[in-house]
């Protein structure tokens, strides 16, 4: 049979192939949320923790461009996967017993329908250009003139360094410095405008945490568990949550501020990273009320339970502090070191096929 009339039985089979459930494009945009963590699709989407996933259908399994898979993927690629509705739909419910091996860490959804939503949403990109935007051609401005035109003076008026050899670079604009200070202290300093409570904290746990923390906080597979192990730290292996072992809720906030949803870091806003955190204190007991509402100005009234067995670490007795005297950095113990404990984890992590480390749709 001839290639050309493998494909037109390809696209016939995508023509008129149907899932069993009624699908609802609309529907299945909601239940992405679940998955925007590490996929994009639409207009410039370009590959993340996961590929992109603009034109899926008629895809041959591990063959999106410009993304590494996993080995499994790629094998199943090579053994005639192609990506369809019924195959996407059998991906979509169990991932990794459809493909063994595959990095992807969600469980997988439960219901029909969702999957069926799903797939119907992901239908509706498979007839555009699955490309990433491209830079528009013919741009010829220069990273000078790009400065030049973000603080609207001529780039001779900057201050530039003289530093080093090659007196690179220039000295921050008080704005750039302000975009990357957003650390938030155990007292609050820093903390922005804001306030979130623990309903909406709930619904956006659901749609960006939850397929790598639990439901509940609990963790799914080997990514970490937000919530419990109250009582555990003493235990022979002590669950370290926010509610049994941090110290301070300022960690929480930052954390979430800075670093997630894992894939997607810092596009949250300051009311969503409130609510988020409210639901954390909420998942572990330590606030109750669902219409509790964290803000700026009741933040350092909240305390973590675990804080009062932290202690500040002056190091009192260590002859650099006591004596001001230069630290010891070579031959400093008479005889070879010698391992005297190890450590029962060496690699939190979670991990894929062959110590792969990421958690996607492939």
């Amino acid at each position: 049979m001839s290639k050309s009339l493998n494909l037109v039985l390809l696209l016939a089979g995508l023509c008129v192939s149907a899932p069993a459930q009624a699908q609802d494009a609309d529907a299945g945009q909601k239940i992405f949320k679940k998955c925007k963590a590490c996929h994009a699709v639409g207009d410039g989407a370009r590959n993340k923790v996961g590929p992109h996933l603009n034109g899926i259908f008629g895809r041959v399994a591990g063959g999106g461009a410009d993304y590494k898979y996993s080995k499994a993927m790629v094998q199943a690629g090579d053994d005639g996967l192609i990506w369809d509705v019924d195959t996407l739909a059998a991906y979509l419910e169990k991932p990794k017993a459809y493909i063994k091996g595959t990095k992807m860490s969600f469980a997988g959804l439960r219901k029909d329908k969702d999957v069926a939503n799903v797939t119907a949403y992901l239908q509706s990109f498979s007839m555009t250009s699955s490309k990433p935007e491209a830079e528009p051609s013919g741009s010829s401005q220069s990273s000078d003139e790009v400065v030049a035109v973000a603080t609207t003076e001529p780039v001779s008026q900057l201050m530039r360094a003289t530093h080093g050899q090659y007196h690179l670079g220039r000295i921050a604009l008080p704005e750039e410095i302000l975009a990357w200070d957003i650390d938030v202290r155990p007292d609050g300093m820093g903390l922005p405008d804001g306030r979130g409570n623990v309903a909406r904290g709930g619904e956006l746990y659901d749609e960006q945490c939850a397929v790598c923390h639990g439901a509940f906080g609990e963790g799914e597979g080997r990514w970490p568990v937000l919530a419990g192990g109250q009582g555990t730290l003493k235990d022979e292996r002590p669950e370290k949550t926010i509610g049994s072992y941090w110290p301070y809720l300022s960690t929480v906030f930052d954390y979430v501020h800075r670093a997630m949803p894992f894939g997607n870091a810092q596009s949250l806003s300051n009311d969503d990273v409130y609510a988020l955190t409210a639901y954390l204190l909420y998942l572990n007991d330590i606030v109750s009320d669902e219409e509790f509402e964290l803000s700026k100005e009741n933040f350092n009234a909240i305390r973590l339970p675990n804080e009062g067995n932290f202690v500040a670490d002056s190091r009192p007795d260590e002859l650099h502090y006591t004596a001001q005297i230069e630290p010891c950095m070579q031959d400093c113990k008479p005889q070879p070191a010698e391992v005297i404990m190890r450590a029962r984890v060496l690699d939190v992590t979670p991990q894929g096929q062959e110590g792969e480390t990421t958690g996607a749709i492939e």
